[in-house]
């Protein structure tokens, strides 16, 4: 058995593949499964923006994902997964359908438009260009791929807010592997689940501390009003274990908790938080669904963390959005 790496690339059959514009802080993120997954979806956010979610729906007939992709660019973003298609159809993964493979690719995207050229978002090409660069390798945290242009903490307004990103995490029990990627854009902050202690989010009204949004609100702190949509985090959960498609969608349903330990708020009406969940079946066993679930919320919260204490900060637009290392 391969040595485990803490990733989502740890569950055999899974890869990832991050795609950054370097014209502005966005990109994108693929997790594909070429050999497909068992897929599930969960959309719990209140202003989403996705893709063939309503496939992924238990009562419906395809129950095979090949991959899943996370963009940046809000409602733009879901091109990316148009390249996905190409780069799937070209290597002759997909659907078999008459003389021909019809690829299968959710997406969720995340608004990261409020800093530098907006016309700048991923499209066909930046979700093909994601493709070409996966691998079963350990992939790169922060500010890569769809966790770019990721912020947090925007409850209290853009200028207290803080430098998001992409994490992923796994862990192993009886011989089963689940792990998470998460590009973490939430409007409220990010908690350690372990201590109670904010990692990044809503800053003090002169930026030099955390606030702790929850606190604040508790105490009469009126939030700022923001966009609907212009938060959300996304994510896959994969594992290799043997799971039916009303198994899987359950899977992305506890997924959730594991943001609602690590996000407060979590869930939001102007956060668009969606997860997938993708099962490989390569174990070749099942697991109760019982520790299967209390596993994929651990490793949501675990990759949510990661995408805070990951990050970097960033200059854009003259504006300086520090990240979880800058503050004491």
């Amino acid at each position: 058995m391969p040595p485990m790496h803490s990733s989502i690339t740890d569950v055999a059959g899974i890869e990832v593949g991050h795609f950054s514009d370097t014209r502005r802080h966005t990109g994108c993120t693929v997790v594909l499964a070429r050999g497909g997954a068992v897929g599930g979806v969960d959309v719990r956010g209140a202003a989403p923006g996705t893709r063939e979610t309503d496939l992924l729906d238990p009562t419906n007939t395809v129950d095979r994902v090949h991959a899943v992709m996370l963009a940046g660019g809000s409602a733009w973003g879901l091109d990316a997964a148009g390249g996905a298609m190409r780069w799937l159809g070209e290597h002759g993964i997909g659907l078999p359908v008459g003389r021909t493979h019809v690829p299968i690719v959710p997406a969720a995207v995340l608004f990261d438009l409020y800093l530098g050229d907006l016309s700048v978002r991923p499209d066909a090409d930046a979700g093909y260009a994601a493709c070409a660069a996966a691998s079963a390798d350990a992939p790169a945290e922060g500010n890569v791929g769809a966790g770019s242009g990721a912020l947090v903490g925007k409850i209290f307004g853009m200028e207290r807010a803080m430098k998001g990103g992409i994490g992923t995490a796994s862990v192993r029990v009886r011989g089963i592997t689940v792990g998470a990627l998460v590009a973490c854009n939430a409007l409220g902050d990010v908690i350690d689940p372990a201590t109670g202690r904010v990692l990044a989010g809503a800053r003090t009204a002169d930026g030099s501390a955390l606030l702790d949004a929850r606190r604040a609100m508790l105490d009469g702190e009126v939030p700022t009003r923001v966009a609907p949509g212009s938060n959300t985090s996304i994510g896959v959960i994969a594992t290799d274990a043997v799971l039916t498609k009303a198994e899987a969608s359950r899977l992305a349903t506890v997924g959730h908790d594991g943001f609602a330990r690590s996000i407060n708020p979590a869930h939001t009406p102007l956060d668009g938080d969606a997860l997938f969940a993708l099962a490989t079946g390569r174990a070749g066993t099942a697991i109760d669904m019982m520790t299967l679930c209390t596993l994929a919320a651990e490793v949501v919260a675990l990759a949510t963390v990661r995408a805070v204490t990951q990050a970097r900060g960033i200059e854009a637009d003259g504006v300086r959005i520090p990240a979880a290392r800058d503050l004491p």
